[in-house]
Formats: structure tokens, sequence, C-alpha cells
């Protein structure tokens, strides 16, 4: 999720802004949307309670995650300038997020979820940004990838090629518990959304690497100046949409299905 709303660059280079990327956005956003309304049919109404542990399920889920984790680590170069402000909101909305989930929905509460996950992000880029800047483009994007598949399953306490397990993590790094946002989660811990440090701080940096890559080509920059209607606008109003989109997708099963 991005603030868009809040940081007007966030999808400019200079004073052009890229509408294209806004669209992308926007398409997550409606999947997102889609996902999180069949969830609450399925999951919290009871229809299907295993309905999410559907390979291809997740497969969707995976997709809309990276979609939003790999823009937002794509624009962080053109929001320089206010990316504190913005990680600070970001991460300020995930609190309200947890708050609210915790009072609503105790068992289903969520702790460190996607939109703390890319507030955390975007501020940790803000010391990492001189030095990323010096690593090649390829071999940074190649060794990002790579981190992030390895460290993908680091939550469940091991190091893995993609079906291949390599090696156990020390088992005190899941003792403390303050280290649940890097991506090592004690036992007991539960999260309706959890987007840990570890791996996705991968797959962000993988984004910032990707705009040096389309900086190159003006074409593509020629190309993502163009709008893709209701897209385009959904994506600029992505973090407030976010905001109010579960409370909806709930209300209407609420209307709908609890008879």
């Amino acid at each position: 999720m991005e603030g868009s709303d809040r940081v007007k660059k966030t999808a400019h280079a200079g004073k052009e802004r890229y509408f294209l990327l806004d669209g992308f956005r926007g398409l997550a956003i409606v999947n997102m949307i889609a996902f999180h309304f069949l969830f609450d049919y399925y999951v919290i109404f009871g229809r299907n309670v295993n309905w999410w542990k559907l390979p291809g399920v997740r497969v969707w889920q995976n997709y809309i995650c990276m979609s939003f984790i790999l823009l937002s680590g794509f624009v962080w170069k053109w929001g320089r300038k206010s990316n504190l402000k913005r990680g600070i909101f970001l991460n300020v909305c995930g609190l309200v997020i947890s708050l609210v989930t915790y009072i609503a929905v105790p068992d289903s509460a969520v702790w460190f979820g996607i939109l703390n996950f890319i507030g955390c992000a975007v501020l940790i880029l803000i010391p990492l940004d001189k030095v990323l800047k010096k690593v090649p483009v390829l071999p940074g994007i190649l060794a990002c990838l790579l981190l992030f598949v390895l460290f993908y399953d680091a939550q469940h306490g091991y190091i893995s090629f993609v079906t291949i397990k390599i090696s156990e993590l020390p088992r005190v790094l899941y003792d403390i518990k303050v280290l649940a946002p890097l991506g090592f989660p004690g036992p007991g811990f539960s999260s309706g959304d959890y987007f840990p440090i570890i791996p996705w701080i991968f797959l962000y940096i993988t984004g910032y690497e990707l705009v040096s890559v389309f900086e190159r080509h003006e074409s593509w920059k020629q190309a993502a100046k163009r709008k893709i209607p209701v897209l385009s606008w959904m994506g600029q109003k992505s973090i407030w949409i976010y905001l109010i989109h579960q409370p909806l997708c709930m209300a209407i099963c609420m209307l709908l299905f609890n008879k």
C-alpha cells in the first residue's frame, strides 16, 4: 500500500506522473477487495474455513501482496523528500489497524501487517539508499530475489530454496518476542496479516532496483504516462481504500449472509 494522497510525487519523476503505475496499484486494490470479500464470506462467515488454504487462493494472495510491495519499492526514489513522513504515516495507519482488529476480532488481530511492513521498509531505505546506489543494478536484483527465496520460510524456522530445506535457523531468535516484526515469531504468535521485515525487505529492494532499469528506457516512460480509467484513480487513493474496504466488506457480508 502507498499513502499516495499524502505524497503527491509518489509516482512522479520530476513533474511527470506515471499514471500507469497508479493503474497497476489500482488493479492490485481491486484484487485485494475481491480477495478479502471472499475471505470474509468463506472463512469469517464459515462457508468454507479451508478456502484460504487452497493452492490457487494462496497464489492469488501472494500476487496481491507482492504487487504492492514491488510497486512501493519501485517508487521509493521519487519520494525521497517525503519518505520520512510517509514511512511514519503508514506505520501509524498500521498501528490503528492493529488496535481496531484487536478490539473487534481479537482472534484475528493484525500484528505487523502490510502497512507496518511498507512503512518500516520506507524508513529502512533512507539510510540504505546511499549504499544501494553503489550496487550494480542487475547483480543487486538477482541477489535480492535469491535472498527473498532463501528466507521465505524464515518465520517457520529455516532457510530453504523453493521446497528444499537448507538449514535450521537458531531457535533463540524465536524466543525473543520483540524479533517477531523482523521475521522470527515465537511460539503462540499469530496475526491476521503478517509481513515481517525478513524476507519481504528483499522484494521491496528489488522494486527499488527495478526503477533504475525503467528509467533507462524512454519508450517505457512515455508509455507509463497513460491513464487506465478508474484504476489509475483508485491507485492514487489506495491508502484510503485500504483503510475502509475491509469494514465495508464485513458490513456487506453481514447484510447478505448473516441471517
